[in-house]
């Protein structure tokens, strides 16, 4: 008998007051979770968070044993209130020093009497810690157990994220399909209903759109299986033109 693989799931923990504020606009989550959907590995849970030492421990403590992975973003550069390292440790009993590898990198990395205190803290991480590795700005992240430490900045976090496709092992990849129709959601709840209802093993998302001056429903269909998203996506369309409403796209 074929095995099926089990199902992988990750939480996203943002950390920073810039976040919650509104100053600055998370987009880490969103690549981020296409980037782990595509290994294979489901994100279900995401938490914003401020840069306190008991928040990012407890918030920690919570998720660490209830997903296969765990990523945070942000808190781990050189100013006083990137603690996400020393948290992160606090919430291991491990502890927070420089990393010796870590300091060799950042020293190699800037010019000579340009290695301050604010970027040496940058080497500071818990012992026992795995670094990642940052091919954009030298300081590298780091991994302690299923927790994955990332930078805020968006274009440093993808950059690193292409090195740590060899630490995830995933599950199937998690397939879609869309279907972009002129109607309301109203409309399609009922039948839509009934079709969830008869494939329990595919997530079908409902996301109302107005663009160019069209009101629309975009369908989105989600399965580890090929067939289920094709049986599934026969059964929604069967309602839609028993209904005539007009497919606008389908990708």
């Amino acid at each position: 008998m074929k095995k099926t693989k089990k199902k992988v799931t990750a939480a996203i923990i943002v950390i920073g007051n810039e976040i919650l504020s509104g100053r600055t606009q998370d987009i880490n989550v969103s690549f981020l979770s296409r980037w782990l959907n595509n290994l294979g590995v489901r994100v279900v849970e995401v938490r914003i968070i401020e840069d306190v030492e008991k928040s990012i421990v407890d918030c920690v403590n919570e998720v660490k044993d209830n997903f296969d992975y765990i990523f945070t973003t942000g808190g781990i550069g050189p100013t006083h209130d990137d603690i996400t390292s020393k948290s992160i440790a606090k919430a291991f009993n491990l502890s927070y020093g420089y990393h010796k590898e870590a300091y060799d990198i950042l020293e190699k990395y800037y010019k000579l009497g340009k290695f301050n205190n604010g970027r040496k803290k940058m080497a500071k991480i818990p012992n026992k810690a795995t670094l990642i590795y940052n091919p954009s700005s030298g300081a590298p992240g780091f991994i302690v157990n299923n927790i994955f430490c990332l930078p805020g900045v968006p274009s440093i976090l993808k950059s690193m994220a292409e090195g740590l496709k060899n630490k995830i092992i995933g599950g199937k990849k998690i397939l879609s399909k869309t279907i972009n129709v002129s109607t309301v959601e109203s409309e399609i709840a009922d039948p839509l209903e009934d079709v969830q209802n008869n494939f329990s093993n595919v997530e079908i998302g409902s996301y109302p759109f107005f663009r160019s001056g069209k009101i629309g429903v975009s369908l989105v269909i989600r399965s580890t299986e090929k067939n289920q998203i094709k049986d599934c996506t026969k059964q929604i369309k069967s309602f839609i033109r028993q209904k005539n409403i007009k497919i606008e796209e389908e990708k």
